[in-house]
Formats: structure tokens, C-alpha cells, sequence
């Protein structure tokens, strides 16, 4: 039962995971504004999902063909960041817009809120199968 639950919730642990820290790093990035030669920088949700994915099988499982093959299940990857480019030039070689991060810090948490909508209603689900 508890591999089921896994499977069922680790989609949405992955990606509130990942949104938790695409968060921080943008708020790195606005905390950073004035700062110089600091360069913004940005995660690519839907690669680092994917990558996510793949470590943890659920968007497909590793064969371990040899016994001293290390395990591809439950392997986390890092989340691979990089330099976003810069959209306006600036005297002190800083890179962040804050239009660009503010915008972007708003959209994340709307999908973060979203996703934890979907969670809650799949254990709503969940413990309506359970009670009958």
C-alpha cells in the first residue's frame, strides 16, 4: 500500500519540491538586485521536472542488468540552474530585471498553489474511497 501512495503522491512531491526551489532562487535573484556584477539566475522547471522524473522511476525505470550496477530508483539528480540573460544592460554588470523576477516570483506561486490544490483534492479522493 505504501509503494501506491508513493507513486500516486510523488508527482506532486517532485514538483511542489522543485517550485519550493525555483522560490528561492528567484527571490535570490530580487534580494540581489543592487548587487554587483551579480548575475540573475533561473531553473528550467520543466527540464528539472523531467530529470526528476526519470531519477525516481516514474516516467520510466532503470534496469539493472549487473549486481554491482548502482540503483536508478530513489537517485536524486541536482537541479542544474543557469544564468539567465540579461535583458537590459546595466553599468555595474548586475543581470536581474525585477519586472522579469517579479513576474516570474508571482506566476511560480500561483502554479505552487495550484499544485497543492491538486494534491489536496487527490487525498480528498483518496479518503473518500476510504470511508465508503
Amino acid at each position: 500500500m505504501l509503494g501506491n501512495l508513493d507513486e500516486v503522491f510523488g508527482f506532486h512531491e517532485g514538483s511542489l519540491r522543485l517550485r519550493i526551489q525555483r522560490q528561492q532562487l528567484l527571490a535570490s535573484n530580487i534580494a540581489n538586485a543592487d548587487t554587483p556584477n551579480y548575475k540573475a539566475r533561473e531553473l528550467d522547471f520543466a527540464k528539472a521536472l523531467q530529470g526528476q522524473l526519470m531519477s525516481t522511476g516514474n516516467a520510466g525505470s532503470l534496469t539493472q542488468t549487473n549486481p554491482a550496477h548502482l540503483g536508478g530508483a530513489g537517485a536524486s539528480r541536482p537541479v542544474q540552474t543557469q544564468l539567465r540573460a540579461a535583458s537590459q544592460n546595466s553599468q555595474d554588470g548586475n543581470t536581474v530585471d525585477l519586472d522579469i523576477e517579479r513576474a516570474a516570483f508571482a506566476e511560480n506561486a500561483l502554479h505552487y498553489e495550484a499544485e497543492l490544490t491538486f494534491a489536496n483534492a487527490r487525498i480528498k479522493s483518496l479518503l473518500a474511497v476510504l470511508q465508503g
